[in-house]
């Protein structure tokens, strides 16, 4: 299973420099979970920058993937990961999320490059 961050999304959809590094997990969508804070984190910027349309087609785009639920437990383990590692609440939350269910985690974000079942590509 696979978890791609929002950072890997934005670049996806920007068809940036490292969306091919994203594709793969992006096109598998048996095989892709979708953190719901994602789908917060990639609306709230496509909207800001293109608009209310093309921020619904990326959302209904990210659907295709299985959508996953912060509960009370899986908030509480993120924030004492986010404590203990000084890694940012968003951030905290997709890689928890992605170890509780034992996938591999795509991102560009440098807090995370160096932790277990982590794919990272450097930003562009």
């Amino acid at each position: 299973m696979n978890v791609v961050d929002s950072s890997g999304w934005l670049e996806y959809f920007a068809d940036g420099k490292g969306a091919g590094f994203f594709a793969p997990a992006i096109e598998n969508s048996a095989h892709l979970l979708v953190p719901v804070i994602s789908i917060y984190e990639v609306y709230k910027r496509i909207y800001q920058q293109r608009g209310r349309d093309d921020a619904l087609t990326a959302i209904a785009s990210m659907q295709s993937g299985q959508l996953i639920y912060l509960d009370e437990h899986l908030a509480l383990e993120a924030a004492e990961f986010s404590a203990d590692n000084k890694i940012p609440m968003a951030d905290s939350i997709i890689y928890v999320m992605a170890q509780a269910h034992g996938a591999t985690l795509w991102t560009q974000d440098v807090d995370l490059k160096d932790l277990p079942k982590v794919r990272y590509q450097t930003k562009a």
